[in-house]
């Protein structure tokens, strides 16, 4: 791509018979991608002959244009004095969103992961609360993954000298100061303007692990290049249909120092999220004109977007190749039967997350906590566990200290936590991270004393009661911080 292109040559191509858009600085004829484009041509239409930058870049990995638009399509570079500078009109909702965020306490008045959460709600915009907050069908999973915590209740131990407490632990045979890790969640850029290097940055500070999401807004290695003090990362993969791509992307992992490899195993098709699939019938009724005579999907969402590349045929037979490619540790992430976690450790990797996608792909799927029980027990029914070359996570709804207290003390190696941290970088950036992390210092200081467990090895099945895990339906104390934030379905409106 060494052509210069001035704005005017662009802004000619502003139809649907000739679509060119700039991007990060860069021209694309779309003209051809219009109608494949997952989200609809509308938006595409609407940045056509114009920088589209603004738009492409919260939503979309930042390699999603260069990856899906054949090479001849890339046209050049755009001479950036040339480009008619915009006026942007600031929104009402922009402009209450501007003032929720100069009115956020102080990060010191926040206790816990769910204040996060009722400050982000507040600050990010409507889309981004919609995409990140969203589960699939009626969201029972979503909700499920809390109460399951609630269902297991604490054995502690006393008159044990808890003077000294020490929480950190290794995983995957690497330093953690914290017995979790931050777990891949998509688009960091929707909430905050950094994105996912708010993380990188703040785990940095603290010996936490991060995993890279294959749908992060930053690009891969804007991540790993902002790392510091000998930093360990994993990563998160999709499963792209050409393999080669995969291959491209796993070994360049690996050679930038990643330490684990999670493939993401849950997700054929995702999940139908209605939230998600609302606001994008909000954003696009406004333009309903411009779509006449088109076969457009309008229902469909961010999540719909970034996801099209994803191989629905990925199965067993694949982890040979897989084991083929990369020396990295293998994790399959979204195991939920015990059946399936004998297969995975017959099959040679290296460990398993027991996980629900976060309650956004099969509704009324049972939650990691719960699987682990018959996890655990089916794997030692077999020899297979423990086993040092075999870990166990969990992860989807934790929200406190002593929620992975229970996970380890019944079998797990350590927690995955996603949307705590998404939701306290989108509050307050890079300082967010931090505060989150410190909150569960403090408290698994406090809840590990309480329990009498001086380190991570004191845990144990003696520690927990989980005879009610399996019972769905149960009489528990009503959740009041996560029924403050949790925001119910809607049906859908009538215009009048």
């Amino acid at each position: 791509m060494s052509n210069v292109l001035t704005g005017p040559q662009v802004s000619e191509h502003n139809s649907r018979d000739s679509c060119w858009i700039i991007v990060h600085g860069k021209v694309y004829d779309v003209t051809e991608f219009l109608d494949e484009h997952p989200g609809g041509s509308r938006i595409i239409l609407k940045y056509a002959g114009a920088d589209a930058t603004e738009a492409y870049e919260p939503i979309h990995p930042p390699d999603a244009i260069t990856t899906n638009l054949p090479v001849e399509k890339h046209l050049g570079v755009i001479d950036a004095s040339t480009v008619a500078q915009v006026v942007k009109e600031v929104t009402e909702e922009e402009k209450q969103r501007q003032l929720a965020v100069a009115a956020r306490p102080p990060l010191e008045n926040v206790l816990n992961m769910h204040d996060f959460e009722v400050i982000a709600k507040a600050v990010i915009p409507e889309k981004a609360w919609a995409y990140y907050s969203s589960a699939s069908d009626d969201e029972i999973t979503i909700r499920e993954n809390r109460t399951a915590f609630q269902r297991v209740w604490f054995r502690p131990r006393i008159l044990r000298d808890v003077s000294t407490v020490d929480w950190s632990t290794t995983i995957l045979g690497q330093k953690s100061s914290l017995p979790l890790y931050i777990s891949a969640t998509a688009l960091g850029k929707l909430g905050h303007p950094e994105g996912e290097l708010t993380i990188t940055r703040g785990a940095a500070n603290h010996g936490v692990i991060q995993m890279i999401a294959t749908l992060a807004s930053c690009s891969f290695d804007d991540i790993i290049d902002a790392q510091s003090n000998n930093q360990t990362f994993f990563v998160q993969l999709y499963v792209n249909r050409d393999r080669e791509i995969t291959k491209r992307y796993v070994q360049h992992a690996e050679a930038r120092g990643v330490k684990g490899l999670f493939i993401t195993v849950d997700a054929p098709q995702l999940g139908r999220r209605e939230k998600d699939m609302r606001m994008k019938q909000v954003d696009d009724s406004a333009g309903a004109e411009v779509q006449k005579g088109q076969d457009v999907k309008k229902d469909q969402g961010v999540a719909r977007a970034i996801s099209s590349f994803i191989d629905p045929s990925l199965s067993w037979k694949d982890i040979p190749w897989f084991r083929s490619i990369t020396k990295m540790p293998i994790i399959l992430k979204g195991i939920a039967t015990a059946e399936d976690a004998i297969l995975a450790y017959e099959a040679g990797v290296q460990g398993i997350v027991l996980s629900n996608h976060g309650g956004r792909q099969l509704d009324t799927a049972r939650s990691g906590l719960e699987v682990l029980v018959e996890v655990v027990a089916a794997l030692k029914a077999r020899g297979y566990y423990p086993d040092p070359k075999f870990e166990i996570f969990v992860d989807g709804g934790v929200r406190r200290a002593s929620d992975v207290l229970k996970a380890i003390a019944l079998g797990a190696k350590a927690v995955g936590v996603g949307r705590a941290f998404l939701y306290a970088f989108c509050a307050y950036g890079q300082e967010g991270v931090e505060r989150a992390i410190q909150i569960f210092r403090d408290e698994f200081e406090m809840n590990m004393r309480l329990l009498g467990a001086r380190t991570i090895d004191d845990l144990c099945p003696e520690m927990v009661d989980a005879g009610a895990l399996g019972q769905h339906i149960v009489t528990v104390p009503q959740d009041n911080l996560f029924n403050s934030t949790y925001q119910p379905l809607q049906i859908t409106k009538l215009k009048l």
